[in-house]
């Protein structure tokens, strides 16, 4: 017999934000399933599944396999997978490393929420990471907003493809969050310079995104659809 709680599917679930995310579900009551790239969580909730979100049939077998092991679809669908790369001028960037974060960022994010739209339930949610960094220009980071910025383009399309099915499309902007990907790479007084964008003055944490996300996929948010949240502590 299957569980009656609702299924969230979590891409990109195993640090950071995503792993987050788990939790909050599960904090929640729902029943939880999320991917990896390369080593599962320990110790995360619910099921795992190894996925390549550059490859779209990898993520079709993803929402497969979740179906045949749940019994049902997943009412909510987080697309957090993605990656960063040393950041840098335009004038310098590597090519190489701009079209990988285009591979990942852009197509992966395609072939998650391409596959998400046909797979979601009628009145479920899909809800999108992308960045603040899209609307507060920093130097050296503007490849990667690129890449988020597109992402929003696609939230913004599906809302309105969705919105008769009862499907709620939108996107979780963070600001600057404790997380691997942000450390990476980054001095303390670089970490600092970042800490200033807030009023606050501090780092984001990665449960306080993951309490948004869990927001927008329930049903207290059943009238926000389309909406890019920033949950960036007043950076934008």
């Amino acid at each position: 017999m299957t569980s009656s709680a609702p299924i969230v599917l979590i891409f990109g679930g195993s640090r950071g934000i995503g792993a987050a995310c788990t939790q909050a579900f599960a904090d929640a009551g729902w029943q939880v399933a999320s991917t990896y790239a390369t080593s599962p969580a320990d110790n995360g909730p619910g099921k795992q599944y190894r996925v390549d979100i550059r490859d779209a049939a990898s993520v079709a077998q993803v929402f497969a396999q979740l179906a045949a092991d749940l019994g049902a679809a997943p009412q909510a669908v987080i697309a957090n997978a993605g990656i960063n790369v040393p950041a840098g001028p335009l004038a310098s960037f590597k090519p190489e490393d701009f079209r990988l974060l285009m591979e990942v960022n852009v197509m992966g994010a395609f072939n998650v929420l391409a596959e998400a739209a046909r797979r979601v339930r009628d009145g479920g949610a899909i809800v999108a990471i992308t960045t603040s960094l899209v609307r507060h220009a920093v130097p050296g980071t503007g490849p990667y907003a690129a890449t988020k910025a597109a992402v929003e383009s696609l939230v913004r399309s599906m809302a309105k493809e969705l919105s008769a099915r009862g499907v709620r499309v939108n996107a979780v902007a963070p600001g600057p969050v404790d997380t691997d990907l942000f450390n990476a790479g980054k001095t303390e007084e670089a970490k600092q310079r970042m800490a200033a964008f807030s009023p606050f003055n501090r780092i984001g944490k990665p449960g306080e995104i993951a309490d948004v996300v869990r927001f927008l996929a329930s049903g207290e948010a059943s009238w926000i659809q389309g909406q890019i949240v920033q949950p960036n502590g007043g950076m934008v």
